[in-house]
């Protein structure tokens, strides 16, 4: 066999086309598994222990064993899958405090949506549990279409399907509503 030029050019051009293709075949492998990763949070964050302050004022802490991050989306939002835990102080210092089982919280409409085991637990000792509660940040309001159980220090209770309320319970619109209220006679003499 007799080895020309035209041999040698066209050697050459199939060695490289075949190596083309194969280093094609890995840049492909690389970008799909770029674009799986396209659903994965652009942070993930462990342990979390946060503190918020107003004018030097702790106002509220917020706990929890792991954070995703997926604020790099079209439509933003914090996701908390191991769980949450939220104190809140007021201007006397006093403690409410929010915790659940997963919580998610959507950056553009500044809605927290809390699930499992969600208990609210007031300064007064007001306990407040349900499975989904909702909290519109921007509006300051509190609400769930689901079953929840609210009970006072006083030992009243009251089982509800639903309620809506601003997030200090002074203006409160129950759905349907059972339970045991506890009045006070006043003395008339």
């Amino acid at each position: 066999m007799k080895f020309t030029y035209s041999n040698i050019i066209n050697g050459i051009v199939t060695l490289l086309g075949v190596t083309m293709l194969f280093s094609c075949e890995g840049n492909l492998r690389e970008v799909r598994a770029f674009s799986l990763e396209e659903d994965a949070p652009q942070a993930i964050a462990e342990g979390i222990n946060l503190k918020f302050t107003d004018s030097g004022r702790l106002v509220a802490t917020l706990k929890s064993p792991k954070m995703l991050d997926f604020t790099n989306k079209s439509f933003p939002y914090r996701e908390f899958p191991q769980g949450v835990e939220v104190e809140f102080f007021d201007e006397q210092n006093q403690k409410n405090t929010v915790n659940a089982d997963y919580g998610i919280v959507y950056e553009k409409t500044q809605l927290i949506d809390l699930q499992g085991n969600v208990v609210i637990l007031t300064a007064d000792s007001t306990r407040l549990e349900a499975s989904q509660i909702f909290w519109d940040q921007d509006r300051s309001w509190i609400f769930t279409d689901k079953p929840n159980t609210i009970r006072f220090p006083d030992g009243s209770y009251t089982e509800d399907l639903g309620f809506d309320s601003n997030q200090d319970f002074s203006n409160f619109r129950s759905r349907t509503n059972k339970g045991i209220q506890i009045i006070e006679e006043e003395d008339n003499e």
